[in-house]
């Protein structure tokens, strides 16, 4: 077979786990910033695809194509190796495995959350600056980001959870891939299905709200700038927050929790 099975999948998740638990903190870190650009890259993507596609194809397919470009981004991570907070939150599998300490996870989670939202903010700082922001795209991304910032706090939360079970979806199928383009096609459907359902996923908000807070208080390349009293720092902490706790208990329970109970007795073999 060219593909691990189910069980195998999960002692890969907790030697996952062992080896991000004991990666040297330089090395932590800018595997972190590097997983928040390439998150950042699939975001910029999308909006760049999507900005007009609903007028020509629909909002579904506009939908779906935005999932499609951006699991860009959680290919650049897989494929080039870097360190993401939403996938690392499938870490609870080794520690409820004895194989980590709460210390080593949670060094890992707050370093890595923290590189990753450098990463973010420097790949918009890019964008922005860089002239490449045309005046529809910019307009297209403050309107969703004007939604994203109002969203009832509870909401925030089970948008975040629903999100992370799929992104974690994506990791965790991962791990069963022998090949690239195996682990591409296992990540795709999972990714392309919490954008088009309109998840919210933390790190991809690290970009996309900052970008458009600097799209409202300076110039786009057209030249005008953009009106959204919505959008400040508080807003957009107010929805990292909450979205950022949800998808913890999407990945670290509802995939890392669940499969430990499932296949506890194939992890304990090894």
């Amino acid at each position: 077979m060219n593909y691990k099975t189910p069980p195998e999948i999960a002692k890969s998740a907790v030697a996952a786990a062992i080896s991000k638990a004991s990666l040297p903190l330089l090395q932590m870190t800018l595997l972190g910033f590097l997983a928040g650009v390439y998150i950042a890259m699939g975001g910029y993507f999308m909006i760049v695809v999507t900005q007009d596609a609903a007028a020509f194809a629909g909002i579904g397919i506009s939908k779906l194509l935005g999932g499609i470009v951006f699991s860009l981004g959680l290919f650049l991570v897989v494929a080039a190796g870097a360190e993401l907070f939403t996938g690392n939150c499938l870490m609870p599998i080794g520690l409820l495995a004895g194989k980590i300490s709460w210390s080593g996870m949670l060094r890992n989670l707050s370093v890595v959350y923290a590189a990753n939202f450098a990463g973010a903010l420097f790949f918009a700082l890019l964008i922005f600056k860089s002239g490449v922001l045309s005046k529809n795209c910019a307009d297209y991304a403050l309107s969703i980001a004007a939604v994203k910032v109002r969203i009832p706090l509870s909401q925030m939360i089970l948008r975040g959870l629903l999100c992370n079970w799929f992104v974690g979806l994506a990791v965790w199928l991962t791990f069963g891939a022998l090949d690239m383009s195996g682990k591409f096609i296992a990540l795709l459907m999972p990714i392309t299905a919490f954008v088009a359902m309109g998840f919210e996923h933390c790190v991809a908000n690290m970009f996309f709200l900052p970008l458009c807070l600097m799209i409202k208080s300076g110039l786009t390349a057209a030249g005008a700038p953009i009106p959204a009293p919505e959008l400040t720092i508080g807003s957009i902490f107010g929805n990292l927050i909450p979205v950022t706790i949800g998808n913890i208990i999407g990945a670290a329970f509802f995939l890392g929790v669940l499969y430990f109970v499932i296949y506890r007795r194939d992890i304990a073999k090894d």
